[in-house]
């Protein structure tokens, strides 16, 4: 069983997505023809501000930026990318017709992977290209597989602490709801003491099956221990409930062929983010409260709580 995301693993065998960020319909035009036969997916931003807001939805795998735009300059469009946990890890290749060994310099120490010089021979810059996203897509391997938990195949404690802050961000942004569940294997530690180690491993594994076989657009990971967090983007508390007593239930319903008669349950903490100012940590403590109360109020159940 693997949960990795069905989104980065097309996001790593798919055509490549290149956005182009210049201020030159020529230029945009002449990439286009030049690289046509490219197995490349090509957009095109006329300003900055343009291609920010495509760069959060496109999410290309690399970005060719010119220096020299009337709204904001590269170096300004390049640190603000930097600074986005949405686009931080994006290739950038500027291409200008400047020649001067202060601004690659400054361009590569800022982040950029790569810099070409206008007028660009079109050989060299697909090469410079297939390059940037041949990298790209090895650091994305790399990074996934540091991002799963080994045993349950879910994503880990690290990985849900950086796509839970991207998802309040985004949902901050368009104003959509996002919910979070927080749950616990009830009684572990009895279950792993009296059955063994290896039937503890099996419980987690098979409810992190239970937790990634849910709705697509959800998050399983892996929290700690017997405890894990499933992040539902789009999602309100309400739904979130209804979710987490599935999970609940298909659980408390399985059949342990060799503990007959044993059921095994869990507990879950359900949240949402508020209307206020809410941070991270203040919805993963209502989750956690929220959890808490479950486990006291006699386990097996779900409880949804407002983040504090």
């Amino acid at each position: 069983m693997n949960s990795v995301d069905p989104k980065a693993f097309m996001a790593v065998t798919a055509a490549a997505r290149l956005l182009a960020i210049d201020d030159s319909e020529l230029i945009h035009r002449l990439l286009k023809f030049r690289l046509q036969h490219e197995r490349l997916e090509i957009h095109g931003a006329i300003n900055a501000r343009e291609g920010l807001v495509m760069a959060r939805e496109l999410q290309p795998d690399v970005i060719l930026l010119d220096i020299d735009m009337e709204d904001m300059n590269g170096f300004d469009v390049l640190t603000t990318l930097k600074n986005d946990p949405l686009t931080q890890d994006i290739a950038v290749i500027f291409i200008s017709g400047t020649e001067e060994a202060m601004d690659k310099v400054r361009a590569l120490d800022q982040g950029a992977v790569d810099f070409v010089t206008k007028p660009f021979e079109v050989v060299e810059l697909k090469a410079r290209v297939r390059t940037a996203i041949r990298s790209q897509r090895l650091l994305k391997m790399l990074a996934q597989r540091a991002q799963i938990d080994g045993l349950t195949g879910l994503w880990n404690r690290a990985y849900m602490d950086q796509r839970l802050a991207a998802e309040v961000d985004e949902a901050r942004r368009h104003g959509q709801p996002l919910s979070m569940i927080l749950c616990d294997i009830d009684r572990f530690k009895h279950h792993n003491d009296h059955f063994g180690h290896p039937f503890g491993d099996l419980v987690i594994e098979r409810f992190a099956q239970i937790l990634s076989g849910g709705r697509s657009s959800d998050v399983a990971c892996r929290y700690g221990g017997e405890e894990f967090c499933v992040i539902l983007p789009s999602t309100t508390a309400i739904e979130a409930e209804e979710v987490a007593n599935r999970y609940r239930e298909q659980l408390e319903h399985i059949a342990w062929s060799d503990h007959p008669g044993l059921v095994v349950t869990a507990s879950f903490g359900v949240t949402e983010l508020g209307s206020g100012r809410d941070t991270v940590e203040s919805i993963l403590k209502a989750a956690d409260t929220a959890l808490y109360h479950a486990k006291q109020g006699g386990r097996n159940r779900v409880v949804v709580s407002a983040p504090a």
